[in-house]
């Protein structure tokens, strides 16, 4: 079983770099979910708190998340989880980016660039017409991410209100037309 790195006390607390050896994506397997709690209550409580929806979400990832056709993806350096990012099912064709989250001693280093376009890829690989994200506007490296790999600002007529008190930010990018 994976599990995600300490953020201290590894010895390995310098920035990982995607281009570095070792990077890969995989999606979840039995015995993950610690790993996918551990790293999203990390950034939640560190930001935010946790919601209702989150503890449920974060308790039962295979029934809130797998059971309802979506999907969840590590990035793992070395046999160790170090970012997850999840794909929620919506409408057909249509997921929402969620519960996206990167171990603090290894952000800004390209894993989570790496992990979203392996995730923007299988989506378009499953011909996935559109992907939806919320996320709060304290959160300039995630929109920054998020821009650089194509999502762009949903058109205010279109947002709709969020369940999660701290979204402010709703995003989507189009990956086919119809």
């Amino acid at each position: 079983m994976a599990t995600a790195i300490p953020e201290t006390g590894t010895g390995a607390e310098k920035p990982v770099s995607a281009r570095d050896v070792g990077l890969t994506v995989r999606e979840f397997q039995p015995g993950d979910e610690a790993a996918f709690r551990q790293l999203n209550e990390e950034w939640i409580v560190r930001y935010f708190k946790l919601e209702p929806k989150d503890e449920h979400a974060l308790k039962h990832p295979q029934e809130v998340i797998l059971d309802k056709g979506g999907r969840i993806f590590f990035a793992l350096r070395d046999g160790s989880i170090i970012g997850c990012c999840a794909l929620l099912a919506m409408e057909p064709g249509e997921f929402e980016v969620a519960k996206m989250a990167v171990t603090p001693y290894a952000r800004g280093g390209g894993v989570g660039w790496h992990l979203l376009n392996a995730v923007v890829e299988a989506a378009k690989r499953d011909g996935v017409k559109r992907l939806y994200l919320e996320t709060n506007h304290a959160l300039t490296p995630a929109i920054r991410l998020y821009k650089a790999v194509g999502f762009t600002a949903v058109p205010e007529e279109r947002v709709v209100p969020s369940p999660y008190a701290r979204a402010d930010v709703f995003m989507e990018i189009w990956l086919r037309e119809d």
